[in-house]
């Protein structure tokens, strides 16, 4: 699966982030990067399907688990055309963007970590997230408290005030703020090379299932 070879492709691509040095390395990208990316979403797929058969690991070059290389630059400052990292979601079967529930995987020279989670949901979905927290707290707190217990971090997105119609003084105001529901861990380069890489996610991901299991209570998604 993925080896130190893999983030040397990633590195040397840094350097030479351009269409014409991709094509000249294609075979290598394919070699070094995207098969054994599909080897370890095809090695993940028993256990992602053990914490919900409602969530997919599709080992497929285009449309499946694996986000494509090309960047979309078309509202960026930076015009690189290629991602210099390798991004693996595992959706909900029913999602149909990243701006939904699943558990991640990032591998990246400057940060390697697995998340599991909701990014930039769009605003119906938020709200239905705030309201069920407002109405269903407790399941919420339990969640967390899992996820600290184990080393995740809750991450992302804020607003400065607090959403409308929510008390500045509520209890949960900080979680009612956010505008991102994503559980981070590190993870290192030897750590994504080892052996045990699939049984290592398997675990960790097993922290996340009751955060995953609310967040798609809250969307009236089956878990």
């Amino acid at each position: 699966m993925f080896s130190l070879q893999s983030f040397d492709f990633l590195h040397q691509l840094a350097n030479n982030n351009d269409r014409e040095w991709f094509k000249a390395n294609q075979n290598d990208y394919e070699d070094q990067v995207r098969t054994p990316a599909l080897q370890y979403i095809e090695a993940m797929q028993g256990s992602i399907l053990a914490l919900s058969p409602r969530f997919t690991a599709v080992p497929k070059k285009v449309g499946g688990s694996l986000m494509r290389p090309q960047r979309d630059s078309r509202f960026s400052k930076d015009k690189t055309p290629y991602k210099t990292n390798v991004g693996i979601q595992f959706r909900h079967f029913q999602a149909k963007d990243v701006h939904a529930p699943g558990f991640y995987v990032h591998v990246a020279n400057d940060e390697c970590f697995i998340a599991a989670g909701i990014w930039h949901p769009e605003a119906k979905a938020l709200n239905a997230i705030r309201q069920c927290i407002d109405e269903n707290p407790n399941g919420y707190k339990k969640a967390l408290a899992t996820l600290t217990q184990a080393g995740f971090t809750l991450t992302g997105d804020s607003l400065v005030r607090p959403p409308r119609g929510f008390d500045s003084q509520h209890p949960l105001i900080d979680e009612l703020k956010r505008k991102d529901f994503i559980a981070i861990k590190p993870v290192s380069i030897e750590q994504v090379c080892s052996d045990d890489f699939v049984e290592f996610c398997t675990k960790e991901f097993e922290h996340t299932r009751s955060l995953m299991a609310y967040l798609c209570f809250a969307l009236s998604l089956d878990f």
